[in-house]
């Protein structure tokens, strides 16, 4: 018997999503049962690769799941222009010597759901076509799981894919859309949240300075990475990964939120992919989004920094 909080990861690594499961991995308060894996950065065979790559640099021996490799209907631009062609700034790692699990993402989600029912913590960084097809295919799994928290979306339409969508919600709207219509609460951490919780570049290339294999390791994947940051950004660096994996982790952290219905829109020229949220409670549906808008500043860096082997 353990009280360790069992937790499973839906990821699309990137760059992005390395960081935070660096946390994961960090975090002695949770059992982590595995990495369901979808395409999303980069295409599936990269993002298998790049989950297998990290656990072997943090020591860490999870089962990692592929699932699905392209969204559930119309096909989707990937983010390499920011991540690099194969997610991970196509540095030329050595491949990790282990290999993946052959059971699909979307079958270990249930699964897992049977075997932690009620208590499953369940964090979903990418585009969320597993958790979708997960739902199709048994749709009382909502009813199993503990916590569902998903980044994703701009709550006020100030997307990062285009005007109003956000990368992950756009990447798969009809799986989002399935999501947020099937589950009663949903934790979001939106592209706009992560605006808001930046931290200097210089003090990110500090806590990639500790001698520790993840550190180093990090550094070489997020160069690229973070010189386009930089230059579309200015001097703050932001991981909406890191960001809602902190909020997953360590909810007592989150200090403000609200919760609110939300719709995702799979269709118009401008708005497919835009999380649209009734934030006056015009539209009579149930509010399943709990929307969180601010988190400890100082323990989210503390926390990025514990991950890259950094002492406070």
């Amino acid at each position: 018997m353990t009280d360790r909080i069992p937790l499973l990861i839906d990821t699309d690594p990137g760059v992005d999503d390395a960081l935070a499961l660096l946390m994961a991995f960090n975090s002695r308060q949770h059992e982590l049962l595995g990495l369901c894996i979808t395409a999303g950065n980069v295409g599936l065979d990269y993002t298998t690769a790049n989950a297998l790559k990290l656990c072997e640099v943090a020591g860490v021996t999870v089962p990692v799941y592929p699932g699905c490799d392209r969204p559930l209907v119309f096909a989707a631009e990937d983010a390499s222009y920011v991540h690099g062609r194969d997610g991970f700034g196509d540095i030329g790692y050595e491949p990790a010597q282990r290999r993946p699990e052959s059971e699909h993402a979307a079958l270990a989600i249930l699964r897992e759901s049977h075997a932690h029912a009620g208590q499953l913590l369940l964090v979903t960084l990418g585009p969320l076509t597993n958790l979708a097809l997960a739902v199709r295919l048994d749709p009382t799994l909502p009813e199993r799981i503990g916590r569902l928290l998903v980044m994703g979306g701009a709550v006020t339409g100030k997307g990062n894919t285009s005007i109003a969508a956000e990368f992950n919600i756009a990447f798969d709207p009809e799986a989002a859309a399935i999501v947020f219509g099937s589950f009663p609460r949903i934790e979001v951490v939106d592209w706009e949240a992560v605006l808001r919780h930046g931290f200097l570049h210089k003090r990110f290339e500090a806590w990639l300075a500790a001698e520790d294999p993840r550190a180093g390791f990090y550094d070489r994947i997020s160069r690229k990475t973070r010189q386009w940051a930089e230059g579309k950004r200015g001097e703050y660096w932001h991981s909406a990964d890191a960001l809602a994996m902190m909020a997953a982790l360590y909810p007592e952290h989150v200090i403000e939120k609200e919760r609110h219905y939300l719709h995702v829109e799979t269709a118009g020229s401008q708005s497919r992919g835009a999380t649209v949220v009734d934030w006056l409670e015009r539209s009579g549906q149930p509010a399943q989004a709990e929307i969180i808008l601010t988190v400890n500043q100082a323990r989210f860096e503390a926390l990025i920094q514990e991950a890259l082997g950094g002492h406070i």
